[in-house]
């Protein structure tokens, strides 16, 4: 055969390459195809077997059955284990990268060992099989297999390869070992670009922001991927003039730099910097939109969340992935829009992403959080894998809807499963014996937090103030809030004060509030509930003294709201003289009330004209006309 004729592909090859070209999805396609190249003997052509196993490889990365996943390479290996060819270097990597896909170990290594003992015999191992090999620990978070690796690499004399030294040294740094991931760098005769950057990522990494900029200045070349990972050092370090510094001054600027800005500006509270950013990006991709969306929700603006999540279904130019479901119900769940977690519910299920556990267990807390537990416990039952978060959103969805034993029986049977509850379940399990007053329970499980391994953290203690408060244990609990490794933040003691004022305890509630002051850890409330025990007391000018101290501090209590969903829309009903009614279509602006000179009539002013009426008519016109509220809203 000539040299020419050993180049040129036959019918059947091309027909071959073909099919493994198409999306293979299924195993038993696979199966044909290798049945097809059996039949017209084409092993001896390395790059179709070299993509019958990457194909392989793909769709076992792509399969969720554990077995299914395993049957695949198995496969690929026999089919590895009976060409004639598979002593090519290039096929033999393609094989060992294949296992690695689905955190196979042992495999790789076996198959590594075995040839290496026949080298000579046609295996000569190169820099691509140690850098796949390196990948493949890189992967598979496997550190000691690793460091075995990296010592063969030196005694083969490899580890000036550029390609092998930059594939140890990002394994070091995934690895968090940042002194070696720096020894090997160091002794890099020749370096790259990524070289450099995965250098810097470790530092990033391990918060040396100080000696990752050193390196980055040092760099001969930057490219957008190390501007990036600078972005993101100091956008975790809340830093954000000097990422938005160093973002201004990118020559080319990516999704990934866009995202990274409006994740830093949602996570420092600066939401409308965040928005500016998010409506100036040129090309926005899903990361972004769920970057915005969770940003909304992080910072307590749900109404802005869920506009921006029907955007971005109107758009049409991306499709919403469990990442923006998992955002996007916690905002539901703060409005107790129930007809609209239902539908994102029945959108999952559409779109089979109900399959991933963290939007199951979104759904879980919506469901609670909304006020159907019932539909909360029947999702959680029906799940066919369970996680700790799964477990922690049943109980304390019991815990807000006063299910005390629901959620204790909860508990029990987590750890009867051999799950390890954490500092999160613990929080759900105190807030139930809180909510129903089972004062034994909750001292029960607070003691059992260290047989755990828990640290008692100051959530819990505030959970203890707040259950020993209801209980009237206020020795108790001023005597924990005395212990406690903590000072008390404002919601423990408002906490506590609110107990002194419930049992009338007006000595005490004034230490309190004094301690409160002094330390600037106050709110509002804690005066009004004050100004409320006073008069209680019928100490009037008691009340007088806090009012005026109230004005003096320029102090007023925020205007009470509660939030119903009609039809798909929200309606707002304050706490005040005034109702108002949302637009039909959801357009909420900023509102606030005038007041005239006389002080006798408010105005809530909008965009719009709004409904005003008195609170008293708003409720007894819901008493007499029931389901006419629609009606009444649309006056």
């Amino acid at each position: 055969m000539s040299k020419q004729q050993r180049f040129l592909w036959t019918a059947a090859e091309r027909k071959c390459l073909y099919i493994l070209q198409r999306n293979t999805t299924t195993f038993s396609t696979l199966l044909q195809i290798h049945a097809f190249i059996l039949r017209h003997s084409l092993h001896h052509n390395l790059n179709l077997l070299a993509k019958f196993i990457t194909t392989c490889s793909s769709l076992a990365a792509a399969t969720a059955s554990l077995s299914r996943r395993h049957a695949i390479v198995h496969l690929a290996r026999r089919f590895f284990d009976h060409t004639p060819h598979n002593r090519d270097e290039f096929l033999f990597n393609t094989m060992i990268s294949t296992h690695f896909a689905i955190r196979q170990l042992l495999e790789p290594f076996a198959l590594y060992r075995d040839f290496a003992r026949t080298r000579g015999l046609g295996f000569e191992p190169g820099g691509y099989t140690f850098t796949a090999m390196v990948k493949g620990c890189t992967a598979c978070s496997a550190k000691k297999e690793g460091v075995q690796v990296h010592a063969v690499v030196a005694k083969n004399g490899f580890c000036l390869d550029l390609y092998v030294a930059t594939a140890l040294v990002d394994m070091y740094v995934k690895f968090g070992v940042l002194g070696s991931a720096r020894k090997v760098f160091d002794e890099m005769s020749e370096r790259s670009v990524v070289s450099w950057t995965a250098v810097i990522a470790g530092y990033v990494r391990c918060g040396d922001m100080s000696e990752a900029r050193k390196l980055f200045y040092e760099m001969p070349e930057k490219d957008s991927a190390a501007v990036n990972v600078m972005i993101d050092g100091y956008v975790k370090l809340g830093c954000m003039d000097l990422a938005k510094d160093l973002f201004e001054k990118m020559g080319d600027k990516n999704v990934i730099s866009w995202t990274s800005m409006i994740s830093g500006y949602c996570h420092n509270g600066d939401v409308e910097s965040a928005r500016l950013m998010f409506d100036l990006m040129p090309d926005k991709n899903l990361f972004t939109w769920n970057a915005m969306i969770g940003g909304y929700c992080w910072n307590k603006r749900p109404h802005e969340a869920l506009r921006l999540f029907h955007e971005m279904q109107s758009s049409a130019v991306v499709e919403p992935n469990e990442v923006t479901l998992v955002s996007i119900l916690p905002a539901i769940a703060d409005l107790g829009a129930l007809d609209l977690g239902g539908w994102v519910h029945k959108f999952a299920q559409r779109r089979n992403l109900d399959r991933y556990a963290n939007v199951r267990t979104a759904l879980i807390d919506m469901y609670a959080k909304c006020g159907e537990i019932t539909k909360a416990k029947l999702l959680f039952m029906g799940m066919p894998e369970k996680e700790t978060s799964s477990w922690n959103a049943l109980i304390n969805g019991f815990a807000v809807n006063g299910c005390a034993k629901e959620a204790l029986e909860a508990f029990e049977m987590m750890m009867h499963e051999g799950f390890e509850p954490n500092k999160i379940t613990m929080i759900g399990v105190l807030s139930a014996c809180s909510h129903c007053g089972l004062v034994e329970d909750g001292r029960k499980w607070f003691k059992a937090m260290e047989k755990f391994g828990l640290t008692p953290q100051i959530e819990h203690y505030g959970c203890m103030v707040d259950l020993l408060g209801r209980s009237g244990c206020l020795d108790e609990a001023e005597k924990l809030i005395r212990t406690m490794p903590y000072d008390a933040n404002e919601i423990i003691l408002s906490s506590f004060l609110f107990a002194c004022g419930y049992f009338n305890d007006v000595t005490r509630a004034e230490r309190v509030l004094q301690e409160a002051v002094k330390s600037g850890k106050w709110c509002v409330g804690d005066y009004v509930m004050m100004r409320n025990l006073y008069a209680t007391e019928q100490r009037w000018r008691d009340v007088e003294d806090v009012k005026q101290r109230m004005k003096k501090g320029g102090s007023y209590k925020e205007v009470a709201c509660s939030v119903i969903e009609v039809d798909g829309g929200f309606r707002e009903f304050i706490a005040d003289r005034f109702f108002w009614g949302e637009d039909e279509d959801n357009d909420y602006k900023d509102a606030f009330v005038s007041e005239n000179r006389t002080g006798q009539d408010k105005t809530l002013r909008t965009g719009q004209d709004k409904t005003l009426m008195d609170r008293d008519t708003i409720l007894c016109s819901c008493i007499l006309f029931g389901d006419k509220l629609e009606e009444i809203m649309k006056i």
